[in-house]
């Protein structure tokens, strides 16, 4: 709880993954990446209640493992790739009777994103009296360097003369980075995940924010958190 404000996160994990298959369950520095966005929020000191939402037996077994609440296997029409977030979150609302003031959406693709992170990212949250927050970090290479080729791959319009500065002269971009999104749930129910003149960011680091896609993204998240593994244990 937060300002009298009661917190539910929800964790929502498909089995099937395109790019990484069975992502959410394979192990990362030591246990199912599922496991550290479940530990995150565990450790989190505002949150009063977890909800896994899935349609797969393995993660289910692991959210028990954990103490966490699984009331049900998502329907199937929630677990397709046209379903949306939003869509899930609204069911979970509907379905489950959910007694809170704020939701706490966290994705396990962002295994870096600690239970600090989502403590400040609720403090932030509440002193800027916010129906909503969503976390960015600085993108690591400026849009303006970047554009589409024609057929022929010819550069001569890649970048217009008004970006051929140097890289420190350019204006500093932002990109969401999906670790955490919080909403006012009254907000939520009536607008969705639409960003309004009272929603903010929350700004975290490049390395907190490693969002897993692709195998080269989990071989550096697992080097990431086995060096940190590393050396809290010697601390």
């Amino acid at each position: 709880m937060i300002g009298k404000q009661k917190v539910i996160a929800i964790i929502p994990a498909r089995g099937g993954s395109k790019r990484l298959p069975r992502k959410n369950v394979l192990n990362l520095a030591g246990k199912p990446l599922i496991s550290w966005t479940i530990d995150a929020a565990k450790e989190c000191k505002y949150i009063d209640e977890i909800l896994v939402s899935t349609d797969d037996r393995e993660i289910s077994n692991i959210a028990l493992q954990h103490g966490v609440h699984m009331p049900e296997l998502r329907p199937s029409h929630l677990s397709s790739d046209s379903a949306t977030t939003e869509s899930l979150l609204l069911y979970c609302l509907e379905q489950y009777e959910i007694d809170a003031n704020i939701i706490v959406l966290l994705q396990p693709t962002s295994p870096l994103r600690s239970a600090l992170d989502i403590e400040k990212s609720l403090e932030y949250y509440i002193e800027k009296s916010a129906k909503s927050v969503v976390t960015v970090t600085q993108c690591e290479h400026s849009p303006l360097w970047a554009n589409i080729l024609p057929e022929d791959f010819n550069m001569g319009r890649f970048i217009p003369e008004k970006n051929t500065k140097r890289y420190q002269e350019l204006p500093v971009f932002y990109r969401l980075n999906g670790a955490i999104y919080i909403f006012d749930i009254d907000t939520f129910k009536v607008c969705g995940m639409k960003y309004s003149k009272d929603s903010y960011a929350y700004l975290m680091d490049n390395e907190s924010s490693i969002d897993i896609d692709t195998e080269l993204d989990f071989k550096f998240a697992d080097f990431l958190l086995n060096e940190r593994v590393s050396y809290y244990a010697k601390s």
